[in-house]
């Protein structure tokens, strides 16, 4: 069975850090794209951040691109979101989700429509 479990959100003030853990399980690891996404109060939800554990190939959306840096442990089978310099903005649930197999960590694979399988999702709140 495909799983995947985010933890690590939480409430932060606005210029603070957190990172976020997405654990995998129930499929080869190497073979998939992971992404992030986050979906705010009343908008829809956005794709920002991809890493394709294979290659270690990665993709940030213009959002996020030099606050957020994404990584994995392919021994744990676990992506990470590194959070730093965040902004009430960023205010959101986060999940992350696995790629469909055959799309690459890019704008395009980084789609709710290019996803199979989802988390549950942490929430994500920034206090000003």
């Amino acid at each position: 069975e495909v799983q995947l479990v985010e933890s690590g959100g939480g409430l932060v003030q606005a210029g603070g850090s957190l990172r976020l853990s997405c654990a995998a399980s129930g499929f080869t690891f190497d073979d998939y794209v992971i992404g992030w996404f986050r979906q705010a109060p009343g908008k829809e939800r956005e794709g920002i951040s991809c890493i394709s554990s294979r290659d270690s190939w990665t993709y940030y959306a213009d959002s996020v691109k030099g606050r957020f840096t994404i990584s994995s442990d392919n021994a744990k089978n676990t992506v990470y979101l590194q959070m730093n310099s965040l902004k009430p903005e960023d205010t959101a649930v986060y999940t992350c989700a696995r790629i469909s197999r055959g799309y690459s960590c890019s704008a395009y694979g980084l789609s709710t429509r290019r996803s199979d399988y989802w988390g549950q999702g942490t929430q994500v709140t920034v206090s000003s």
